[in-house]
């Protein structure tokens, strides 16, 4: 029952969250149901208990309480799931499944960012009240948005779609080698299909970390392959975009040679008209102040908004930068803890890696585990230039590849 609400949640989580929604709620707190007594008495999960008490006593001592309430639901759904789920991921087939359930998802998001973009596709108005939102031409105008509320947001759920994608055709093909069955070619030319419209979606996301984040995704294959002609070409990529932005001898040779789409960004000339408030430097700077004057326990989940309106008078949702939002919303012992469970978790999981490429051959297993830490990771690595906690679908995402992590490096080898 959890394997099927869970299969269908995930499904369409990414086109409605509210239809994907009701099978990840059955199918946690069927989870929760069976195993209750299991989960309860870990000591993992009274160190969530831990964290989530935090979370709700910064609310009540909050700047404005009831904007601390309301981001509460962007954390506890998340613990509940880490709570359970690491019981769930606890064979390498449901690793195995739960990637390819986010792959094909993120094909179809792929192929209607296109649409959007191209013949300016929206949904209709019956279909937004049940969350399935399109908007034409994407949002911001001109970038790949899909059904996600925002081109940053689709550039990370389609960047660990990317990475899952690349890591199951290596898996596949290794297979193939041994096997040459029809269904493993079919399976092959899904998971090449794949990679191309993620990789093409990435670009027109038009996001430069995950630009970046991508690259190096492609890179830590490539050293795990020990494919290193690919680091090779990489790095000449990305010298001559680098080239044609900013090094001004033969700036414009090179920049005949590299398309203005990709220099003009990281130039920001595409983006000329930003105010110093929308700079991030701004924002860390306002985050900054907010942690000396409330290092212990902060101003208060979502908070960060009406402080920085009131010191800069314009509104701005979060400072692009998690670590800075979680010292000065929940103070620095609670963004500690939740760094400490977060990273103990990932520790646990290299670990696990390292002691299985001890072993004479890599296995599969190794294959799966090094590609969910590298998701994760590309994870972590935007929320340093962004938030995704706001979007239900990519919050709840990172929480079931953590849960993965940690299910898999609990079991017994």
């Amino acid at each position: 029952m959890v394997e099927s609400f869970f299969k269908f949640g995930v499904f369409l989580f990414p086109f409605s969250a509210i239809i994907g929604g009701v099978g990840l709620v059955i199918a946690l707190f069927s989870l929760w149901q069976q195993r209750f007594y299991q989960i309860i008495s870990a000591r993992f999960s009274w160190i969530l208990g831990l964290f989530s008490l935090w979370l709700v006593i910064t609310t009540f001592f909050a700047f404005q309480p009831i904007l601390a309430l309301q981001g509460l639901p962007n954390f506890l759904p998340g613990i509940l799931i880490f709570a359970a789920f690491p019981i769930f991921f606890n064979n390498l087939y449901r690793l195995y499944q739960f990637a390819w359930w986010v792959v094909l998802t993120s094909i179809l998001l792929t192929a209607l960012g296109f649409m959007q973009l191209g013949y300016g596709w929206e949904s209709p108005l019956i279909f937004r009240s049940i969350g399935i939102q399109l908007l034409a031409y994407g949002n911001p105008n001109g970038r790949m948005s899909s059904l996600l509320m925002y081109a940053n947001i689709l550039a990370i759920y389609l960047l660990i779609a990317f990475i899952l994608a690349l890591g199951l055709w290596i898996y596949i093909y290794r297979r193939w080698q041994n096997k040459h069955r029809r269904k493993i070619v079919v399976e092959l030319i899904i998971l090449s299909f794949a990679v191309v419209m993620d990789g093409l979606g990435l670009i027109f996301t038009n996001s430069r970390s995950v630009w970046g984040l991508a690259l190096l995704g492609v890179m830590a294959f490539a050293v795990y392959l020990r494919r290193y002609w690919i680091i090779f070409l990489t790095v000449i990529a990305v010298g001559m975009v680098a080239w044609a932005a900013w090094v001004p001898f033969g700036q414009e040779t090179m920049r005949e040679l590299v398309p203005p789409y990709f220099w003009t960004r990281l130039t920001d000339e595409l983006y000329d008209d930003r105010y110093i408030t929308a700079l991030r430097t701004t924002q860390w700077k306002v985050a900054k102040e907010m942690i000396l004057e409330h290092p212990w326990l902060g101003w208060g989940l979502r908070n960060f908004t009406p402080v920085y309106q009131t010191k800069m008078n314009v509104w701005m949702g979060h400072p692009h930068n998690l670590f800075f939002m979680l010292f000065a919303e929940i103070g620095i012992p609670g963004t500690v803890l939740f760094c400490g469970i977060v990273g103990n978790v990932i520790f646990q999981g290299v670990k696990n890696l390292v002691q299985l490429s001890n072993k004479q051959e890599k296995n599969q297993e190794h294959l799966l585990l090094f590609t969910y830490l590298i998701s994760f990771c590309s994870c972590i690595l935007f929320n340093l230039f962004d938030v995704t906690l706001f979007d239900v679908r990519v919050n709840l995402l990172g929480w079931f590849l953590l849960s993965a992590i940690a299910g898999i490096t609990r079991v017994k080898h």
